[in-house]
């Protein structure tokens, strides 16, 4: 797979955590296997390629149909609130790189959180609850936050806060892997008919 390939699926990733946000906040609910996919991202600690972190590509399709449509200049998709929240995650793990402990903090977090996927299950509301709060005292604690577009009954459900703070956690994971691939944030301009070309590539594979 070449360097190309690698950030679309990181791409892929992105976009489709914060297309299910979309879909949360505007409808109260989200595919099971997208929510399944971001989760268990955030438990691939040392993966051989990119795509190991979401297992298969059909599990990105969504995503991959996303990057391929916004990265395509004949795009007419209006639906812009998953492209806002996206840049704003990119601009998030930037920030994050270079706070040490706060890395070190989500990583022991997160392996307690692990520890109690094995007790329950990845979509239990407990571990659900803990992926939240993990993002809620790390990277919502900086300056810029994201923020969410929707019916605002939806919003005020803990289980749907708690998918949609776990989702946004699943971004910034899936933002340091296009980081680590190469991608930067200058590519979606420059470089976005590779990156459509590409996407529409795996797609024929997923």
């Amino acid at each position: 797979m070449n360097k190309a390939q690698e950030q679309v699926i990181a791409l892929a990733g992105l976009f489709q955590a914060m297309d299910a946000i979309e879909s949360v906040a505007q409808q109260g609910r989200c595919d099971e296997q997208i929510l399944e996919t971001a989760l268990s991202s955030l438990f691939v600690g040392n993966p051989d390629s990119t795509l190991e972190v979401f297992g298969d590509l059909a599990h990105l399709k969504t995503g991959l149909i996303k990057v391929r449509d916004l990265l395509n200049k004949s795009n007419t998709d209006k639906r812009l609130n998953a492209v806002r929240y996206a840049l704003a995650i990119v601009h998030l793990e930037a920030k994050l790189n270079n706070q040490k402990d706060m890395l070190s903090t989500i990583g022991q977090r997160l392996e307690r959180a692990e520890s109690q996927v094995q007790h329950f299950s990845l979509l239990h509301e407990n571990v659900l609850e803990s992926i939240a709060a993990i993002y809620l005292d790390t990277i919502s604690t900086f300056q810029l936050r994201v923020q969410i577009s929707g019916e605002e009954r939806l919003l005020t459900i803990s289980q749907n806060v708690a998918k949609i703070r776990s989702l946004l956690l699943s971004g910034i994971r899936a933002a340091t892997l296009w980081r680590q691939v190469g991608g930067r944030r200058w590519h979606f301009i420059f470089k976005r008919a590779e990156l459509a070309r590409q996407a529409e590539f795996l797609l024929s594979k997923a």
